[in-house]
């Protein structure tokens, strides 16, 4: 495995923990810029969005750019982003640095994506992308309970200082050890190309279940918090626990998927489907149970990652023809489920308390299962 990939990695641990960390920090910013969680629950969604629209625009703005040049520069502001939201009182600027730090974060996992799937041979792309996403799985397990604990300690401003100053030795990691010219052999191809690789159900297929399972993990994942607090009853440092056990359990699912993702992708997606389905459901009866908590939390964590990454390398490997575009449509898909999942989980966290999103989660996941029943395996075989 080239150790480009590795060092890149290190850059998306940062950006993750960033994307992460606020799911264990709403009740702190609610409080401090007095606002409801909800309302806070925004901060995740418009971070979301950033990245749906951040992945194929900063993709397309900069695919005649060196790799070194962007993902410095797309680290660099997103560095500055965490530093403004830091100091300010204002929510409304707090949601702006979230969103230009998401176009930038979509950006840069955009082009590692692209880049990765370039330096290895088509049959490891599910092995090469699972170390990529080890730095998410990574943001969650450490990053993330992290963040919190940091913010329970010192205040939700501290962890986004923490984010920015992990950053900076993956800032210098990128203008080191990066390609300083775009990777493969393929001969250039226009923008217009790529962007018609979009119309293969081939591709569309597994684009569109992967929103689905990502909607279905932030869903539940941004409102785990209230879940451990409210539900369980457990006080508020009991929350980087269950984040952190989640995240074990996210780095399981992204192992396997690594491991066994090229040659075994249709039963991964079939058999993890639906004991995802089982999960979600499982633990919004047992909310109340701290046991089935904790061991729900890491059974779905490893479920929604398997599936998860099973579902970008089928949708790398559909796009191999847009070498440039391929990893911002995997990006944007997997952004737009984790948009819309919060906003579905705070409807329903509204409406029906603590557990509602987990119903919502169990609710999207289903509806990825009859949707991958209703269309031909070889859109994510």
């Amino acid at each position: 495995m080239p150790l480009v990939i590795v060092l890149l990695a290190v850059a998306v641990f940062a950006q993750g923990t960033s994307e992460f960390m606020l799911a264990g920090l709403l009740p702190d910013i609610a409080e401090d810029l007095a606002i409801s969680i909800p309302q806070a629950g925004l901060l995740t969604s418009a971070f979301a969005l950033g990245m749906i629209v951040g992945a194929p625009a900063m993709a397309a703005v900069s695919r005649r750019w060196s790799p070194r040049l962007t993902l410095s520069v797309f680290l660099i502001v997103f560095i500055a982003m965490h530093a403004i939201g830091a100091m300010t009182d204002s929510f409304a600027l707090l949601l702006a640095t979230r969103i230009v730090a998401a176009l930038t974060n979509a950006g840069f996992l955009a082009v590692t994506l692209s880049t990765v799937s370039a330096l290895v041979p088509p049959g490891r792309i599910a092995r090469a992308l699972a170390v990529i996403l080890g730095g998410t799985t990574l943001a969650l397990i450490a990053g993330v309970p992290g963040g919190a604990v940091i913010g329970s300690l010192l205040g939700w401003r501290a962890a986004m200082w923490a984010v920015a100053a992990i950053s900076v030795p993956a800032l210098v990691a990128v203008m080191v050890a990066t390609p300083q010219r775009a990777v493969g052999t393929q001969r250039p191809v226009s923008l217009v190309a790529e962007l018609r690789v979009l119309r293969r159900p081939g591709l569309l297929i597994p684009l569109g279940l992967g929103a689905l399972i990502n909607g279905a993990t932030f869903c539940a994942f941004t409102y785990f918090a209230p879940v451990i607090t409210e539900s369980v009853g457990l006080a508020a440092p009991a929350v980087p626990a269950v984040l952190a056990v989640f995240g074990i359990g996210s780095c399981v699912g992204v192992w396997t998927a690594g491991r066994h993702g090229d040659a075994h992708s249709t039963l991964i997606l079939v058999a993890g489907g639906a004991a995802l389905f089982i999960g979600w459901g499982s633990l919004a009866v047992f909310a109340t149970v701290p046991a089935a908590v904790f061991t729900l939390a890491l059974l779905q964590g490893a479920l929604s990652f398997a599936v998860g990454s099973t579902l970008i390398a089928a949708s790398i490997r559909a796009a191999a023809s847009a070498p440039t575009m391929s990893g911002s449509f995997a990006t944007a898909s997997l952004n737009i489920g984790a948009a819309a999942g919060p906003i579905l989980g705070g409807i329903a966290y509204a409406t029906a308390g603590a557990t509602g999103p987990l119903v919502v989660s169990a609710a999207l996941v289903l509806a990825a299962a009859l949707t991958f029943l209703a269309t031909p395996r070889a859109g994510v075989s």
